[in-house]
This record gives C-alpha cells, sequence and structure tokens, in this order.
C-alpha cells in the first residue's frame, strides 16, 4: 500500500549556547570540545517552551503541509524523554490545540532517543491497517544536563511531526528494529539529570544498535546502502553519525545536508526526525531516504523512504527545518542556567 509521510513539520527554538561559553564556566577546552564532538552551539528553550509547546508548533507545521485540518487525525503519539508531566499525558494537550479531538487514540511514548520513531512506525502501521486514515507521530525533547556534565554541550531542545497516511510525499517502503537490553543512559524517576556510561555509549550502544537495525533493513529490502541518495542518523554528536555511515560505506555528502546537530545540538527524541525533515526539504522526487534512530536501553528504528512528487507541491507550505536553524539569538551561561532552571532550592 502507498503509505508514508504526507506532511511534515519542525520546529526549535530560537536561543543558542556557544560551547566556547559553557566550556568558560567550567574551564574546559572548548576547541578541543568542539572538534571532539563536532558542535558548536546547542538550542535552549525559552522559559515558556517545553515538549508540547515545541510539539504543537511541528504539528501545525505537518498539518500545513499534509493540506487536513487536525480533524482528520485518528492518532496522534508524541516520543519524547521531557515530558512535562510524570501523570498526564502531553498527546492530549497538543490533540486539542490541533484540533483533533475527540475521536482521536492518544498516547505518550518513552525510548529515550528513538520514541519519536517508534510513533512512526506505529502510525504507519495503523493507517496500513485500515484502522485509521491519517496518524501524527512527534519526536521532541528539552533535554537535560547535569551541570559540568559532558553532556551540557550537546543536550538541546526541538522536534519534528509527521503526518501519516495514503498518497504521501515520501512512503515508508520498509521499517524494522535492533532492540537489546544495553543501559548505557538512564534517568531514574524524580531525578532532575541523566546519568551515562560515558565511553560505554558508543560501541556497545549507539553503533551495535544503530548499524545492527541498518543491516537488518539492507536485508530485509535486498538494498544496498549505496542505494540511497540522503540517510539521517540519530545524532548525539556530530561524530557518531559520520562514523557509523563510514562504517556502512556511506559517502558523506549524503549525511552532511541533514547534519544539523552541528548549529543546534542533540535535540534526543527529535534528532532523526528533525534531520528527516531537513532533508526532505532539499530531497527531489524519485530519490531514496534512509533514517535510522537510536535510543538508549538500547535499540535503533531503521526506515527506508522513497520521496514521491507529492514534495514540490507540499514543500513550501510551512516554514524549513533550517529557517529555524538559523534563526537563532545568542545567550550567555547565566540566562542558560535561569531558563533551564537549573538553579535547585
Amino acid at each position: 500500500m502507498n503509505v508514508g509521510i504526507v506532511g511534515y513539520g519542525a520546529y526549535v527554538p530560537r536561543f543558542r549556547i556557544k560551547v566556547e561559553e559553557i566550556a568558560k564556566v567550567w574551564n574546559g577546552n572548548a576547541q578541543a570540545i568542539k572538534e571532539g564532538l563536532f558542535v558548536e552551539e546547542k538550542s535552549v528553550p525559552d522559559g515558556d517552551e517545553d515538549t508540547i509547546t515545541i510539539s504543537v508548533e511541528a504539528a501545525r507545521n505537518a498539518l500545513a503541509r499534509a493540506g487536513i485540518p487536525g480533524s482528520k487525525i485518528g492518532a496522534l503519539y508524541i516520543g519524547s524523554e521531557s515530558h512535562p508531566y510524570a501523570v498526564k499525558p502531553s498527546g492530549t494537550v497538543v490533540a486539542e490545540a490541533i484540533g483533533a479531538v475527540p475521536n482521536v487514540m492518544v498516547a505518550d511514548f518513552e525510548f529515550a532517543c528513538k520514541a519519536g520513531t517508534a510513533a512512526m512506525q506505529v502510525c504507519s502501521a495503523l493507517v496500513r491497517a485500515g484502522d485509521i486514515e491519517y496518524g501524527m507521530a512527534i519526536g521532541a525533547d528539552t533535554s537535560q544536563g547535569r551541570p559540568g556534565d559532558a553532556l551540557e554541550y550537546t543536550a538541546s531542545a526541538g522536534g519534528a511531526a509527521f503526518v501519516i497516511g495514503r498518497d504521501p510525499l515520501a512512503t515508508i517502503d520498509a521499517t524494522c528494529s535492533f532492540t537489546t537490553d544495553t543501559p548505557d543512559f538512564w534517568r531514574r524517576e524524580g531525578r532532575d539529570y541523566p546519568s551515562h556510561g560515558a565511553r560505554f555509549t558508543g560501541e556497545p550502544a549507539y553503533f551495535t544498535h544503530l548499524l545492527g537495525a541498518v543491516n537488518m533493513l539492507l536485508e530485509k529490502t535486498k538494498m544496498s546502502a549505496k542505494d540511497f541518495d540522503y540517510v539521517a542518523f540519530h545524532t548525539p554528536n556530530g561524530k557518531f553519525p559520520l562514523r557509523a555511515a563510514k562504517m556502512l560505506g556511506i559517502d558523506k555528502e549524503k549525511l552532511m545536508p541533514g547534519l544539523i546537530v552541528t548549529k543546534i545540538g542533540n535535540t534526543y527524541s527529535g534528532a532523526s526526525p528533525l534531520a528527516l525533515t531537513a532533508l526532505l526539504d532539499i530531497a527531489k522526487p524519485g530519490q531514496k531516504i534512509l533514517m535510522c534512530s537510536y535510543g538508549s536501553g538500547a535499540g535503533g528504528d531503521a526506515f527506508a523512504l522513497t520521496v514521491t512528487d507529492r514534495i514540490e507541491e507540499r514543500r513550501n507550505k510551512a516554514p524549513s527545518t533550517m529557517s529555524y536553524v538559523n534563526k537563532k539569538h545568542y545567550v550567555d551561561y547565566g540566562t542558560y542556567v535561569k531558563l533551564r532552571r537549573k538553579l535547585k532550592e
């Protein structure tokens, strides 16, 4: 069945903080940090921005491109690890804001940084089954990093939304997941900041699961990595996805247009979805896109997509991803601490 992305939307907060500003406070070597992470600056949510507000903006952009009202959405799922409420769904607020209530299935997803792509898989399955006409999958976060921790240089905010249905601007040709119990990163209930296994997050975690999911997808589709025109991988930093592409024999030029992590940091559940929206902004009909997320704990979701002729008529109906990336206002560390509420009583 011809099922895929009917509309997509992105949102990134306008505030930014440079790596140099964070390093200055913690006596870090800014140049070494930038070279090690391949990240120059990151987005910072305003005091009134959270996963819900980010999701609403991205969802409205996705609906604008899809050309449908919110009332057509039969299921809405938000993947995030920074839902504002411990007990109360983010999805009900977003569904109300876009006019999707009351005839809509809603749930909040949580699987570290791959919860948004898991939502895409579920929406795709529901559409293919005929249970709904359109589903909306969102990946969004206002990620946390303990003051002075390495995560503080990259943990940022942003998100992307996708309307899944028939007559798409990009078909979802195949998807599969690679999952194990690998505890590389976690945050217990009630804790303000996550813990992580430092270097353990690389080989047995990110690379094992992302490459595992991609290779599983290639075997399933009988394709090779070289068959794809663009690639969107999860971006905890800029170095990991570039290394993963090299390991798969993928030219880095196919990855670079979506490697916006260098300018906005790691948006967690919004990372690979935002990379995909950046690629959809420039992709041509007939081109193929390989996307793979990674979520700590751990797992990866891989997708094979093909851009259709519908992209040309829908692309410019909402702001581009790069318009949000390029719209920025720099803040100092003190303002950043205030906005992120890092001062505790």
